[in-house]
């Protein structure tokens, strides 16, 4: 069976920055520029009006959109996003392993794996579209902004489905590293701990509920030092904060964590104080070979965080 490879994108990635998409609903309004300045407010019509004279707002089809062109619908339109004053992150990524299929990257704390909020060109797809080239690049899962270690990217579109069923098919084998507070008189830890996890009233935030169990991890203490643990944790399941809420609700949450217990407000990032989570290996058989494939963070928790 082909493949399809995805439509060419009517606008060209720049410096690393891919065009965004919004599509045009039905309703009433004049002219396309009035759906979208009132669709984005946070954009100014100026901007707007700027971005449109440049031609770099285009439907579907790559024909201009100019400030006059009548609304009409369905159509998708594309434009490029742009945040003023974007906070640098004084961390760098680390290329793992590269080959023409498969990009292994070591992310930071703080950097989000896309796009997202007030994080654009400071997020790792982009930063790595901008350092390497590689325009059709696409993660295969997400790790959180706080959590550091291995992200695993697709850089061929024809291959891309092939690795990420990997993913929902769980044929892929993720261990994870956390230091947490140990007390003293603990001498173990469940070898497995299952909960029901849904949304929080807070959407920054899952809680554990009482029901069917949706989500399992598998946890190992490696070692104790002064108060605090090293865990490896396997996730079975891959439930949103799953990690995170489970060393909670075990009466040790991971250090540094700026959700839980507590969720910090934004703009609270202590680059000093990195939450201490980190996605340390991923392994799998190689969907179009069969060969296995293994990788590994070359970054280390501190067993005595500040």
């Amino acid at each position: 069976m082909t493949r399809r490879r995805p439509p060419q994108l009517p606008l060209p990635t720049r410096d690393g920055v891919g065009p965004s998409c919004t599509g045009l609903p039905y309703g009433a309004w004049p002219t396309i520029a009035e759906f979208l300045i009132e669709r984005f407010p946070i954009i100014t019509r100026e901007a707007w009006l700027e971005r449109m004279e440049a031609g770099d707002v285009v439907d579907e089809h790559g024909v201009p959109v100019t400030a006059t062109r009548r609304y009409q619908s369905p159509l998708r339109v594309y434009y490029y996003r742009t945040l003023d004053g974007e906070t640098a992150i004084p961390f760098e990524e680390q290329v793992v392993f590269q080959d023409d299929e498969l990009l292994v990257v070591d992310k930071p704390p703080f950097v989000p794996v896309t796009p997202k909020g007030k994080y654009l060109k400071e997020s790792l797809l982009v930063r790595l579209k901008r350092k390497l080239k590689l325009d059709d690049l696409v993660p295969l899962h997400r790790i959180d902004r706080s959590t550091s270690g291995l992200v695993l990217f697709s850089v061929r579109p024809a291959t891309r489905g092939a690795y990420q069923s990997l993913f929902p098919e769980r044929r892929i084998t993720k261990h994870y590293e956390a230091v947490v507070p140990w007390r003293e008189g603990v001498s173990s830890v469940p070898e497995v701990y299952r909960s029901r996890l849904v949304d929080d009233d807070h959407f920054m935030r899952v809680r554990e509920e009482p029901g069917e169990p949706n989500s399992e991890t598998r946890i190992e203490v490696l070692r104790v030092h002064e108060g605090h643990a090293l865990l490896r944790l396997s996730p079975i399941t891959g439930r949103k904060h799953q990690l995170r809420v489970h060393c909670m609700a075990l009466g040790m949450p991971i250090v540094n964590d700026p959700i839980y217990p507590v969720l910090l407000p934004e703009g609270a990032d202590d680059f000093g104080k990195p939450m201490q989570l980190l996605a340390r290996s991923l392994a799998f058989a190689d969907p179009l070979t069969g060969a296995p494939r293994s990788f590994a963070s070359p970054r280390s928790l501190l067993l005595t965080p500040r």
